[in-house]
């Protein structure tokens, strides 16, 4: 009888640790960003899309920008500055060139998402984040963090754009 209570003790605080380290999508804990503690927003994919990119030069990109439903309620007000509690996510992949689509147009001009490159992720938070415009940021390669020297790099490539709230998506209704 005592080993059966012991076992049932263990076994119930298993399922309790378990339960604390899974999050609801059922996936581990993410890891968080350097320098702002950002993590992958749960259930980011089934977000509203706010806008698609195409960069080239360097890049070579395509890019997608979804928001949480306060970011999206943000860009269709056209409220500025962003309200706490704003998450917009980018995602990126190279660009590559769609022989299928291609054959159906009868000549080279479409292109389709490739491999991924990234996920970035700009939470909106004025008082945790005042230092950098009240947004802290994450860059995520294959749902890892990328370093310190990548997110150095985040508030200064937004700087430019303080009159936009620091954001330079376009809202595309």
């Amino acid at each position: 009888m005592r080993r059966m209570a012991f076992l049932l003790v263990g076994v119930v605080t298993m399922i309790g640790v378990a339960g604390y380290v899974v999050t609801p999508s059922g996936h581990a804990a993410e890891e968080a960003a350097p320098i702002y503690g950002v993590t992958i927003p749960q259930g980011y994919r089934d977000w509203k899309l706010i806008s698609v990119t195409h960069e080239e030069g360097d890049f070579n990109q395509l890019r997608a920008q979804l928001g949480n439903d306060i970011a999206i309620r943000a860009y269709r007000g056209g409220k500025l500055p962003f309200p706490d509690g704003a998450i917009i996510v980018a995602l990126h992949w190279k660009r590559i060139p769609s022989e299928e689509d291609n054959k159906a147009f009868g000549k080279a001009q479409a292109f389709v998402a490739g491999p991924a490159v990234n996920l970035q992720v700009m939470v909106k938070d004025s008082k945790k984040y005042a230092a950098t415009g009240g947004w802290g940021f994450g860059d995520f390669k294959d749902g890892k963090p990328s370093d310190a020297a990548v997110h150095e790099k985040c508030f200064p490539c937004h700087a430019p754009f303080k009159a936009s709230d620091y954001v330079f998506t376009r809202y595309a209704p």
